[in-house]
């Protein structure tokens, strides 16, 4: 079942991704070079289940927390959320904090579940 956003939100979430570069999982995949994985995700969603090696940052203290867990401004971060919104403005206040390579992953978590790959579950 998805969510109905509301067109207020989509607009705010399509403004963002006119400045923010999406990648798609298969990008991810094949990507060359280190980057930070920083799912933005609320508490319990993390704690359901978020891609192996990430980092968890959530929306709502991202933007207080990330210099101190990442403080090199050139590092390149790959947020994600349950669908690619949500990490699309995360990328779009990141990028004017100053970090020049963050990227969205477009679908989510809820693209990579679909694509069947592996997760890590807590307490599994």
């Amino acid at each position: 079942m998805s969510k109905q956003h509301s067109a207020g939100f989509l607009a705010l979430v399509n403004d963002a991704k006119n400045r923010v570069t999406e990648l798609s999982i298969t990008e991810l995949q094949q990507f060359n070079r280190p980057y930070v994985l920083v799912d933005v995700r609320e508490d319990h969603e993390w704690q359901a289940g978020h891609l192996p090696g990430a980092l968890h940052l959530g929306k709502g203290i991202i933007e207080r927390d990330i210099e101190k867990a990442v403080p090199d401004m050139q590092q390149t971060l790959v947020l994600y959320c349950g669908g690619g919104f949500r990490s699309a403005l995360a990328a779009d206040v990141l990028q004017k904090m100053g970090y020049k390579d963050v990227l969205s992953l477009a679908g989510g978590y809820s693209a990579w579940v679909a694509a069947g790959l592996p997760l890590h579950q807590p307490g599994a």
